[in-house]
């Protein structure tokens, strides 16, 4: 008997010390639940947390490069970011298929779990979700696409926290009329309809919603704000969006929704116009970083910077060893130093 009691013991010591299982969900606990209260995002214990972080490339392309892997959310880490922007162009989500990406995204969510980091999915299209015409063929996509999208996310991940953000649709806009035409009513009635998908598979998600002229302009929402509960608004104020003096045009454009609903920049950055890939509306420089976090920091609106990436600009590393490039020291440090 006592010999048996000896393998027996020898055995749960076994188990207990090698099971990936119990390891894993030792290391992985889950993150505090995210939710709205009035204009402020918070925590379960109802304490207000302000998001501070950066935008990754697509997986599809990270992995392409040979840099998706757990390393590049330690440096994000590291820079002092709490979350990280993942956007999902529509033709790659085609072309991968959404097995490919949903392995992405559990392994996404994996390290920024074990890295205390939140996620934003993002659904990366530019152009007008009303007449399906888009900016470029990589953000194609249709209403119909976009609401399977929102329901396998939105049901896959009901019961992970790591995701606390749904970026419905990343930026609409009409192009000037190139796109044709959509009013706010009827985006009003997309996203409603969007965000009923999500709220049926996950009701404590957090819809983040755009405004028009490339996410930048909200103010629609003064007078005809969505009547739904536990949203955010996005904004995405790039420098050559307005010209000086920014704040006064900031608060007329976007910032005033902050006062009554959370706000979320999930989109901005800066590069000098002699750097590559230089184009309207990202070339400025650090006196607009520093008027822009400031602002943002008194407000009580979250951001995320973008790119973390040496391609896409305006970039905030130079290569994949993440030296930083002048924006992307500016905002290491605001994240940093906050």
């Amino acid at each position: 008997m006592l010999i048996k009691n000896n393998v027996i013991y020898l055995f749960l010591i076994l188990l207990f010390a090698f099971s990936p299982g119990i390891s894993e969900a030792q290391d992985t606990q889950n993150l505090p639940r995210i939710s709205v209260e009035g204009n402020q995002f918070v925590d379960e214990e109802g304490n207000t947390v302000t998001f501070q972080g950066v935008s990754i490339a697509d997986p599809h392309r990270l992995n392409n490069a040979g840099q998706w892997k757990r390393e590049l959310f330690e440096e994000i880490a590291g820079w002092g970011a709490n979350v990280v922007r993942l956007p999902i162009h529509p033709l790659w989500w085609r072309e991968r298929g959404e097995e490919q990406y949903l392995e992405w995204i559990d392994e996404a969510v994996e390290w920024a779990k074990e890295l205390e980091m939140y996620l934003i999915i993002d659904w990366h299209s530019i152009g007008n979700l009303r007449t399906e015409l888009f900016f470029r063929d990589i953000y194609d996509t249709s209403r119909r696409e976009t609401y399977e999208f929102w329901r396998l996310i939105s049901d896959r991940y009901a019961d992970e926290t790591t995701i606390a953000f749904y970026e419905v649709f990343n930026e609409p806009t009409r192009q000037q009329g190139r796109l044709g035409t959509m009013t706010w009513e009827q985006w009003k009635e997309i996203v409603t309809d969007i965000i009923t998908i999500i709220y049926a598979h996950n009701p404590d998600a957090i819809p983040l919603v755009a405004g028009f002229n490339w996410a930048y302009d909200l103010t629609p929402v003064r007078h005809s704000p969505l009547d739904i509960e536990g949203i955010a608004y996005v904004t995405h104020p790039y420098p050559q969006k307005r010209s000086k003096p920014w704040v006064p045009k900031w608060e007329e454009d976007f910032g005033f929704v902050a006062d009554k609903y959370p706000v979320f920049a999930t989109e901005f950055g800066y590069m000098r116009e002699y750097e590559r890939g230089a184009h309207v509306p990202v070339i400025g420089d650090e006196v607009y970083g520093e008027i822009l976090i400031n602002y943002l920091r008194e407000k009580g609106i979250s951001w995320a910077a973008w790119v973390f990436d040496p391609s896409w600009s305006p970039q905030l590393i130079h290569d994949w060893d993440y030296t930083p490039t002048r924006s992307g020291e500016f905002f290491r440090d605001a994240m940093l130093n906050d």
